[in-house]
């Protein structure tokens, strides 16, 4: 397993669980406010972490942690994701997994085996902008197909659009509405730009006051006709 990070813990990542988060190495997206570029980019590439010693910490806190995230990077790019997670399992971890559903192969090998608790799969764009702002050669219908999954896996879930409003914003989001049906689980999360892949703090626009925005209004109303529950990922 490709590990390029580990935070031996949160009490954000996974909901009401107090986990550690695995961080692995490689993406096959170039998300322009993607946080976490050392993971994404080879020629900033950090050393591998060891998953054996990982593991070893992982088992000893196995009284005080609950959960463990698996994110990245893209987790759905590594082969042995399914055995990493299995092991997790057997600790008797909550074990949540964040992904940009384009290998829904792999996504689906997860669900099978029945190795995590929670996924967690980020909406990138407008199906016909995902190209565009991802810098790759992604599939639309695989975004549909993984999404697909993961409402019939039976497994909690939660759907996700991270806003950089000279990004991605006004139509842009209610477009990707279209996406989501009725009891999906929706979260806009605001862009952290102390650390972007793409060179945007130079771009920033004044900070934006989602909440009580147009677009979020219209986006609430549309979510409650809908039965869609959507929520700002840090806000009560």
């Amino acid at each position: 397993m490709k590990i390029g990070g580990f935070q031996k813990f949160s009490l954000l990542d996974y909901p009401e669980e107090l986990a550690a988060i695995i961080f692995t190495q490689g993406c096959n997206f170039r998300c322009p406010y993607c946080h976490n570029p050392e993971l994404v980019l080879p020629e900033i590439y950090s050393p591998l972490l060891k998953t054996e010693e990982i593991l070893r910490f992982l088992y000893r806190r196995r009284q005080k942690l609950t959960a463990v995230v698996v994110t990245g990077g893209e987790p759905c790019l590594q082969e042995d994701l399914v055995d990493l997670l299995k092991i997790l399992k057997a600790m008797r971890y909550k074990v949540k997994l964040d992904t940009n559903g384009a290998s829904p192969e792999m996504l689906a090998k997860v669900i099978y085996a029945q190795a995590v608790d929670y996924i967690a799969m980020d909406l990138k764009a407008p199906l016909p902008l995902y190209r565009k702002l991802t810098r790759s050669k992604v599939k639309k219908e695989d975004i549909i197909r993984s999404m697909e999954l993961i409402r019939l896996s039976g497994l909690n879930y939660e759907f996700r659009t991270t806003v950089a409003n000279e990004i991605l914003f006004g139509d842009d989001l209610l477009s990707i509405s279209e996406l989501l049906k009725e009891g999906d689980h929706y979260y806009l999360q605001p862009c952290n730009y102390s650390t972007t892949l793409g060179d945007l703090k130079q771009h920033e626009l004044p900070k934006l006051d989602l909440k009580h925005s147009k677009t979020f209004g219209e986006l609430k109303n549309w979510a409650d006709q809908h039965r869609v529950r959507l929520a700002i990922r840090g806000e009560q």
